[in-house]
């Protein structure tokens, strides 16, 4: 029998490439984040990515199109990096609250430890209707899906209330958490965006009513 063990070197010295030209394309998409963090998407120019990465600008163009793909890259790399982290969270825990915790502890750690990325996310993406429709139907639809499944199960096992939309809810709850990291953004308070996610899953699962409900209109307290 004849065996052709030479191949696994071969392919092992094949991946190098591969890896130097993934390291480098990260690279451009970090400096991107900087430059239109720093800059705004708009003023920013390829040159700038270029020069921020230290690299020749004709660089940037073996990797990304345009300005545009890099703005579109960076916002693909960074929804695919946040489900793979709400998928593996979800497997650490089977109660749906405590799901919900993880996905907005996750969500919002992600943009408090970086505010370049938080600001980019929050503020340069809404600059373009163009843009959110772009990320409306890619990659944000597959995050909402996410946590859907999570309100879904939670229906399903009498956590939540199951007379509501599990996909307007997924919305509120994704649209809760956009609120918050934006106000962030934009405020002159410092604080750990984290340590927002339990009051906004506290506050949607137990919904804005008082534990003692004042009676509706014309209805008196104790009739029947």
């Amino acid at each position: 029998m004849f065996i052709h063990m030479p191949a696994l070197p071969r392919r092992r010295a094949a991946s190098a490439p591969s890896r130097a030209r993934e390291d480098k394309r990260d690279r451009l998409l970090d400096a991107a984040r900087l430059v239109f963090a720093r800059t705004g998407f708009f003023s920013a120019q390829v040159a700038d990515v270029a020069r921020a990465a230290d690299l020749a600008a004709g660089t940037v163009y073996l990797y990304f199109r345009n300005k545009d793909d890099l703005l579109i890259s960076l916002f693909d790399r960074t929804m695919r990096e946040a489900l793979a982290d709400g998928r593996a969270a979800l497997r650490d825990t089977a109660d749906p609250v405590r799901r919900l915790h993880r996905l907005a502890e996750l969500h919002l750690g992600r943009l408090g430890r970086d505010r370049d990325l938080a600001v980019v996310f929050q503020i340069e993406l809404r600059q373009s209707t163009k843009f959110m429709a772009r990320f409306s139907t890619t990659l944000l639809g597959d995050y909402l899906d996410l946590i859907r499944e999570v309100i879904v199960d939670g229906q399903a096992k009498n956590v939540l209330r199951s007379d509501m939309s599990p996909s307007m809810a997924a919305k509120i709850f994704f649209g809760a958490l956009d609120e918050m990291a934006t106000n962030w953004v934009l405020s002159d308070r410092r604080y750990a965006l984290e340590d927002e996610a339990g009051k906004v899953v506290d506050l949607l699962v137990k919904g804005f009513a008082s534990e003692r409900r004042a009676p509706r209109p014309g209805v008196r307290r104790g009739a029947r």
